[in-house]
């Protein structure tokens, strides 16, 4: 039998031995025991388990509870700067922090540590993983537009059984390696006309046109596009078409106002703000632009929907061959309204941080010249020869992750950390803070490819939970291995074709709620 002292020694070790199992307060002093195991701990005593009141975090003020704080003007936290709040938090109250007292919304826990963050992952439902939802979202797909919708879930903003139900019907296509390896081709092909786009907007000194961010925009929107339909927009034409660009700003706008409307105090409950009538229309705009893209590619694929699906079928293709047209047409609009922005901040940051790091970018050349040749074309095979441009992408995506936290609501009471956290909380994983932490990555601030290189990974293995760009488990980014194939071989393109400079001020990061570089992205592009 293993007596009380002894239990009151594992539960102080921290959460390893608590991995998501639910703790509930008890006055009992029974003693469990041994043949038990874990599940034991969780109904004995718990007494060296703190009470939720004592998680440390910013003090709620009477009636407004700690929302004061999102308010322009009086508030000192800004939602394009979360990730200067989330560092200011860590190093005010520590690993666990809960801001409590936040008006029409769930409490937040923000966890910074990368153990307490496994923690609570592998502890999950590996079923129904609940991420907190975006009631601004779920508003407009299953309220405002659920006669388009219907009951089909979505992969975002939603959870529970539909989601279960739909992320079982797309996941095993979008997710095999297999799949994303057959646009290699089209992938390279949106690369190249990227590459020669930019060619023809630069200056004769070699400057980036002064929009390029938005050119980054187009060579997202054009590879979801050969991805999600199998099919051309003509973005990145002499003269693209007048919609694509309008797809882009409305989920431009669709980003920049629903941190807005998530984080602050929901008024758009109440009322049509002029933030929610904006977010609506840009809802409307991405809904309906797309749907006409995917009402064309379906069309062209019916003279061949009878024909047998062989290895070279599309993912439009695949998902038909299983499912229905409105699963394809959900999906595909599901990909357009969260793939756009996130790869463009991806790319904007791997080519900023290029351009100011030389060193690791003639290293780079160096590898895509070996592999490729000075102007070969990416291959499949090339990618897997390519383990510096993997690092490069896999550096910049730990220093600057595009979304800087995910989270998950808690479906039981849960020890986290050593403190009860009651069913319903939120427990944000902070990944910016936990990947540019020294304890994790020695010399973190330092822009270092070479750390996740297999050698390197031998002799100082990265915490697997460190750093999670894609997240993790049952709703890690669906789009994942495309997003990844897209980066590598526009990165490896633009390493082959020029020399990347930046000369101007330092662009400082900022949530949009992507996490890039704000400002001009005024690089000089020399040609090699």
């Amino acid at each position: 039998m293993a007596g009380p002292a002894a239990w009151r020694s594992l539960l102080a070790r921290g959460p390893r031995p608590l991995l998501g199992h639910v703790v509930r307060p008890s006055t009992s002093t029974a003693t469990p025991s041994s043949a038990a195991g874990d599940d034991a701990v969780l109904h004995g005593s718990v007494n060296d388990v703190r009470g939720y009141d004592e998680v440390p975090g910013p003090r709620p003020v009477p009636f407004l509870g700690n929302s004061w704080r999102f308010l322009p003007v009086v508030g000192n936290y800004r939602i394009e700067q979360m990730d200067k709040v989330c560092l200011g938090l860590h190093r005010q109250y520590g690993d666990i922090v809960k801001v409590a007292g936040l008006l029409g919304r769930p409490d937040m826990v923000f966890v910074f540590d990368a153990d307490l963050i496994e923690q609570v992952f592998r502890g999950e439902d590996a079923l129904l993983p609940v991420r907190p939802s975006m009631p601004s979202l779920d508003a407009f797909k299953h309220g405002i537009r659920k006669d388009f919708f219907g009951d089909l879930a979505g992969v975002i903003a939603v959870h529970g059984p539909k989601w279960l139900e739909f992320r079982t019907r797309v996941q095993q296509v979008m997710l095999q390696p297999r799949t994303a390896k057959l646009y290699v081709g089209a992938i390279q092909d949106t690369a190249d006309s990227f590459v020669r786009r930019v060619r023809r907007l630069r200056s004769p000194a070699g400057d980036a046109p002064p929009d390029f961010v938005n050119e980054i925009h187009k060579w997202s929107l054009e590879s979801i596009a050969r991805v999600a339909l199998d099919a051309r927009l003509g973005c990145l034409d002499d003269r693209p078409p007048a919609d694509t660009q309008a797809l882009i700003d409305a989920v431009n706008t669709f980003f920049m106002n629903v941190g807005v409307l998530e984080l602050k105090p929901p008024l758009w409950k109440i009322f049509p703000t002029p933030t929610w009538k904006a977010y609506i229309r840009a809802l409307d705009d991405i809904t309906n632009i797309t749907s006409g893209y995917i009402t064309r590619a379906l069309d062209a694929l019916r003279e061949t929907e009878h024909a047998e699906l062989g290895p070279d079928a599309s993912l439009l293709q695949r998902v038909l061959a299983s499912h229905d047209a409105r699963t394809a047409h959900i999906l595909a609009i599901d990909l357009f309204l969260v793939g756009i922005d996130t790869t463009s901040a991806a790319l904007s940051s791997a080519l900023y941080q290029l351009a100011l790091h030389p060193e690791q970018q003639e290293k780079l050349h160096g590898e895509v010249v070996r592999v490729l040749g000075p102007d070969g074309a990416v291959t499949a095979s090339a990618l897997e020869d390519m383990p510096y441009l993997r690092a490069v992408l896999k550096e910049v995506l730990r220093m600057y992750p595009v979304v800087i936290g995910n989270g998950r609501t808690l479906t039981e009471d849960t020890v986290v950390g050593g403190y009860l956290i009651p069913k319903g909380t939120q427990i944000i994983f902070q990944h910016y803070v936990a990947s540019n932490q020294d304890r994790y990555f020695p010399e973190a601030g330092r822009f270092r490819p070479e750390r996740w290189l297999r050698e390197h990974q031998a002799a100082c293995p990265a915490h697997p939970f460190a750093s999670l760009p894609f997240g993790y488990g049952r709703r890690m980014c669906i789009g994942r291995r495309f997003a990844e194939l897209e980066l590598h071989t526009v990165v490896a393109k633009m390493v082959q074709n020029f020399r990347m400079e930046y000369n101007k001020a330092p662009l400082p990061y900022r949530v949009h709620p992507m996490y890039m570089p704000h400002g001009p992205l005024q690089l000089t592009l020399h040609a090699r």
